[in-house]
């Protein structure tokens, strides 16, 4: 049975408080606390910090820097591609790669993954909580030979004994920008968190052959070891494992939002999202931005957001939504 297949009980063990997301404008270099930074496209701002790291997302709209922050002070440093910080009991670590240096995609994945997974089994900080994956072109390819399929491959080759303990929540996207940059990184603490899956959803580590020799490896959600955050994985008008509502923006936002109320009641959170949930949402069309801000204004209207333009993992779906819930 793969890892994380069956969810595991809640930690009796309380965790460290999690750390605090926010959303800014002109963030500016990191902090004492900073545990980790983001600048979203070619025009965000570059710090020669380990803890900055400019994605290669474009914003739609006005660009926001988003922030994470812990109430202690942070170490951090570099070693090759991969970049790592901690403080309070967290960890991030990011990779940057080419594919190209790496034989291809799925080698790429492999390779970014063992860094990683090599890099976490060796820190107190070894639960691994949350991962964001950006990869270009990710739809490209038919059948067995999508991108977004190789790297699923890849991904599960490099993960190791790590994630023995069960898939974290995820998150994939294709973004625009340099057609040969992968971009994963992590957030780890140094307790179990609760994965949290969609009773209206298949669990991904079960999808049927249909979408690839190995199915994606994550959990719908995890809820951290302080039970004070639940981190939601990129979220789509997916039901069951078939994807919803093809074509309709509209009909796929509603259905997305279903997704993530429904993971809120099995988390155990708070109903809605409010100024203590801010969310990404990922847009595969730049045209549709009007229609979703009207959508959030109207159902999320005191979240955060920030809106990002990215190729959601299934070519027929035009939008995704991952964040965070914050209990109080």
């Amino acid at each position: 049975m793969p890892p994380g297949s069956e969810m595991r009980e809640r930690s009796p063990l309380i965790g460290p408080p999690a750390p605090t997301v926010t959303y800014r404008v002109n963030a500016g270099a990191p902090s004492t606390g900073t545990l980790a930074a983001f600048g979203f496209g070619r025009d965000a701002d570059h710090h020669d910090d380990p803890r900055w790291l400019r994605v290669a997302l474009e914003p739609l709209g006005p660009g926001v820097d988003e922030v994470w922050e812990v109430d202690a002070e942070v170490a951090f440093g570099r070693d090759g591609d991969l970049r790592w910080s901690r403080g309070g009991g967290w960890l991030f670590a990011a990779v940057e790669c080419r594919e190209a240096d790496h034989g291809g995609t799925e080698a790429a994945a492999d390779y970014a993954y063992g860094l990683l997974s090599r890099f976490v089994a060796n820190s107190d900080e070894r639960h691994v909580q949350r991962i964001w994956n950006y990869l270009a072109a990710i739809n490209d390819g038919s059948g067995d030979d999508e991108r977004y399929k190789h790297f699923c491959t890849g991904r599960i080759r490099g993960m190791g004994d790590v994630f023995a303990q069960g898939f974290p929540a995820a998150t994939a996207i294709g973004h625009h920008a340099d057609p040969g940059l992968l971009q994963v990184y992590l957030l780890a603490t140094d307790r179990p968190g609760t994965r949290v899956e969609n009773p209206r959803q298949v669990s991904a580590w079960r999808y049927p052959r249909q979408y690839g020799r190995t199915p994606p490896s994550f959990a719908r959600a995890t809820l951290f070891p302080a039970d004070d955050v639940l981190a939601i994985s990129g979220t789509a008008a997916v039901v069951g494992h078939a994807s919803a509502h093809a074509g309709d923006i509209a009909a796929q936002l509603g259905e997305t939002l279903r997704n993530l109320d429904t993971l809120l009641e099995a988390g155990g959170l708070p109903a809605g999202f409010d100024r203590l949930a801010p969310l990404k949402v990922y847009v595969r069309h730049a045209r549709d931005e009007p229609v979703i801000r009207a959508f959030a204004a109207r159902h999320l209207p005191d979240a955060p957001l920030l809106l990002v333009h990215g190729d959601i993992c299934r070519a027929e779906l035009l939008v995704e939504i991952d964040g965070w819930r914050y209990r109080a």
